[in-house]
């Protein structure tokens, strides 16, 4: 289960209707692995849930639902914008070049 649901996605999106609910649940589920990853513990282990956190997944969620296609013209590429990984380097539990405890 995501950490944000499926109706606040689209809400944050502006997105009517259910043609996309699947795609949607799908970045969504990957968001959640991103962030994860990304600050090296499960999100489920951190109660209560930040806000900030929550709008990092919402961020992403838009991010690739905008950005679908594998080649973008007249931009820049990137894995995930700039203020989602500047939310979740707050929850970081380690740095490249740091020593796990």
């Amino acid at each position: 289960m995501s950490i944000v649901t499926l109706a606040l996605a689209k809400a944050h999106m502006n997105v009517d209707g259910s043609t996309d609910d699947d795609l949607i649940s799908l970045y969504l589920d990957a968001a959640d692995a991103y962030l994860s990853n990304y600050i090296g513990k499960p999100l489920a282990d951190i109660d209560p849930l930040p806000a900030d956190l929550k709008l990092a997944a919402l961020k992403l969620v838009a991010f690739h639902y905008e950005q679908r296609e594998a080649v973008a013209f007249g931009g820049t590429m990137q894995i995930a914008p700039f203020s989602v990984t500047s939310i979740a380097d707050a929850y970081r539990e380690n740095w490249f070049g740091e020593d796990a405890a």
